[in-house]
């Protein structure tokens, strides 16, 4: 044998593959196991608890009920507010025209509500609001309603 063929001798594939890919992989040990069920347990119901005050704070609701046109620059805008009724909410009313531009903007303030104004303990009023227009509208909607911070 000549020092050319003890280079050329072959090392078993599962030791090149190591050698080229790392070692086997090693599996977890019951701690880290653990620990990852903790934390998923830590995460579930912290996400829960996010869940659950996030669906509570929805404080406050409005449906469009319908619009009128006074004249070529007034619009009425009737619609409902759901909301606590101890609580002070804000919308913006809007009017459109026929190209859907805004032809005129309002935030009104919607008070506290007195509990006993409606079979729904106060939650739910109806509201009205005359709109000031640039032009003639043709639609007039609510464009978002809000809680006012009281400053707590």
């Amino acid at each position: 044998m000549t020092s050319e063929d003890l280079s050329a001798t072959q090392v078993p594939a599962s030791t090149s593959l190591a050698n080229r890919y790392g070692g086997k992989k090693r599996a977890m040990t019951r701690k880290t196991k653990r620990n990852i069920v903790i934390a998923a347990l830590v995460l579930g119901i912290g996400f829960a608890a996010y869940v659950a005050t996030g669906s509570a704070q929805a404080p406050v609701t409005f449906k469009d009920i319908g619009y009128s046109t006074v004249d070529d620059t007034q619009a009425e805008v009737d619609y409902q507010v759901t909301k606590y009724p101890g609580a002070t909410a804000k919308c913006a009313i809007k009017a459109l025209d026929s190209k859907f531009a805004v032809v005129g903007w309002k935030v009104v303030e919607i008070g506290p509500n007195d509990p006993q104004d409606d079979p729904d303990g106060g939650s739910t009023t109806m509201q009205r609001t005359v709109l000031r227009t640039e032009s003639p509208a043709v639609s007039g909607v609510v464009d978002n309603c809000w809680i006012v911070d009281s400053g707590k």
